[in-house]
């Protein structure tokens, strides 16, 4: 075990940590986003309903927001090289159960297991890269983290895409394998442990406390995922996870607040800089994963693109983000206030939404959507350290690795309450739009009756006879109309993430100005 302070490395040996802490952070992240494309084919190869598919999602997700919390305890109890090796061993062993598995419901437990060792990659990553560089360009170091958080989830559709199209879908999962065991032996050998103090023995342990976190984030995460197919609380089992969402809560509030040894410190939230800064961050992860879902989800269900070219479409946008953020980082050092930037942030993020809501139609093509996804990538540029770095600005000592813990965790619950609300809101959206429009249909309107007679007598052409070619020309029709109603759904859903956004701008007067520069995962362990 080393001091803190010999935790700095120069040269090769910080250039090797960076790499591997980077890369962890990517496979966790690439991976909570690769799954989507390859959805269908695992319906087909595993014969699942796509209820029982989604759990593929949900398990991952689930495992994720619960072991977040712990990781600095856990570093504590193992050692922080120990707990990040252990981690990325399990990551990448059940990355291969995933992709051996013979059914659906062995596919979600191993992703269960995945999500575990995954969720522990991010924050740690995040505590190694910044320790090994000294406290003045710790900036840098979390432009350099941030980097891979936010170009990681606009890569795993275009790579997933790819390797179902190429290959089969097992290989989104075996993909982790060489690189989980190169990052392994690289973390073994380079990477420092801090001193850590006293372990826990196995009764002190804050079991309980795990259990209702567990409870509260599983149940939440289901009904949300599923609210919608199931006809919300019409259906026991939504009403019945619901009750023990809210249960799961008040215990582990009650737990944290009272027992003496708690896996997650809840006096952190005293602070108010951190409180505003858990809701910023959770808007941040909203809008972050939202839109990379959406997009993707327009494009092939709209537009008809093939899972490579939407997910091809969210590149630029990354990279511009990735270049900002070395920028990003030397403001933060040369003193500009961050406030300014996460306002400015939010506001080129609310101009985004609105942009979009402005240009998608049904024939909407990539050169439209080329120069606001640019604007996006800025957006995320701008939200994604200051916000981090803010939040974190009046804690002191340990506090700081813990309060850092809370807005991981914040910004992964952001993106999965995100993609359910959202999924939720077009399927109600495009219900409510399309019944609009099929009342504006007037069959005597002269547009509409020659619109008809012209797809009949084109369907008549090519050897149908006249009735049939009516119903044919009435199905056209049909599915202008669902079209036309889902593209006004993204409308929406665009327009009321930018509402979001622009609202969260008047929370930064709220920010109080810390006495000290501090970084986030000065003291994460």
């Amino acid at each position: 075990m080393v001091q803190e302070d010999d935790l700095v490395e120069y040269g090769f040996r910080r250039v090797i940590i960076t790499i591997t802490a980077v890369m962890c952070a990517l496979l966790e992240i690439v991976d909570t986003t690769i799954v989507n494309v390859a959805l269908t084919d695992m319906r087909g190869s595993l014969g699942a309903t796509l209820t029982d598919v989604a759990w593929v999602i949900t398990a991952y997700a689930i495992a994720n927001v619960i072991v977040i919390p712990m990781t600095s305890w856990l570093s504590q109890q193992f050692g922080r090289k120990n707990y990040f090796a252990a981690s990325i061993i399990l990551f990448t062993v059940s990355s291969f159960l995933c992709g051996n598995a013979d059914n659906i419901w062995e596919l979600v437990a191993f992703r269960f297991i995945q999500g575990l060792g995954g969720g522990a990659l991010l924050v740690t990553a995040q505590t190694i890269i910044t320790e090994s560089y000294p406290i003045a360009k710790r900036g840098m170091a979390q432009a350099i983290y941030g980097m891979g958080v936010i170009v990681g989830p606009t890569l795993g559709p275009p790579l997933g895409g790819y390797l179902v199209d190429n290959f089969s879908w097992p290989y989104i999962f075996y993909i982790n394998i060489p690189l989980g065991i190169i990052a392994t032996f690289l973390t073994i050998t380079f990477v420092k442990s801090p001193k850590y103090g006293e372990k826990l023995k196995a009764n002190q342990v804050d079991w309980w406390g795990i259990v209702f976190l567990a409870s509260f984030i599983g149940s939440l995460q289901f009904v949300l995922e599923h609210g919608q197919q199931d006809d919300w609380f019409n259906n026991n089992l939504i009403v019945f996870l619901s009750c023990v969402s809210v249960f799961g809560l008040l215990a582990f509030i009650w737990r944290e607040s009272t027992y003496k040894y708690p896996i997650v410190n809840l006096s952190v939230l005293k602070d108010s800089n951190l409180r505003i800064g858990t809701i910023m961050t959770f808007i941040l992860g909203f809008g972050l994963y939202g839109s990379t879902l959406i997009i993707p989800i327009y494009t092939q269900s709209v537009l008809g693109w093939t899972a490579t070219d939407a997910g091809l479409l969210l590149i630029p946008g990354s990279i511009t983000t990735a270049i900002m953020m070395p920028f990003i980082g030397k403001m933060i050092q040369k003193g500009v206030p961050q406030g300014y930037m996460v306002a400015a942030g939010f506001f080129v993020f609310f101009i985004f939404t609105f942009w979009m809501r402005n240009i998608i139609t049904p024939d909407t093509g990539a050169e439209h959507m080329f120069w606001p996804l640019i604007l996006r990538g800025v957006g995320l540029g701008l939200l994604f350290v200051p916000i981090t770095t803010l939040s974190l600005s009046t804690l002191k000592g340990k506090n700081i690795g813990e309060g850092a813990a809370f807005t991981g965790m914040m910004r992964q619950l952001g993106g999965s309450f995100g993609i359910a609300l959202i999924t939720t809101f077009i399927t109600r959206f495009s219900q409510e739009h399309r019944v609009n429009l099929i009342a504006h249909l007037d069959i005597t309107k002269v547009e509409l009756q020659t619109r008809i007679q012209q797809l009949q007598a084109g369907f008549v052409s090519k050897g149908f006879t006249a009735n049939e070619a009516l119903a044919k020309a009435y199905q056209v029709i049909d599915f202008s109309v669902t079209k036309q109603s889902t593209v006004m759904s993204y409308m929406d859903i665009f327009m009321y993430l930018g509402i979001m956004f622009l609202l969260c701008i008047p929370i930064i007067f709220f920010i109080k100005k810390g006495k000290n520069k501090i970084n986030p995962a000065d003291a994460m362990h």
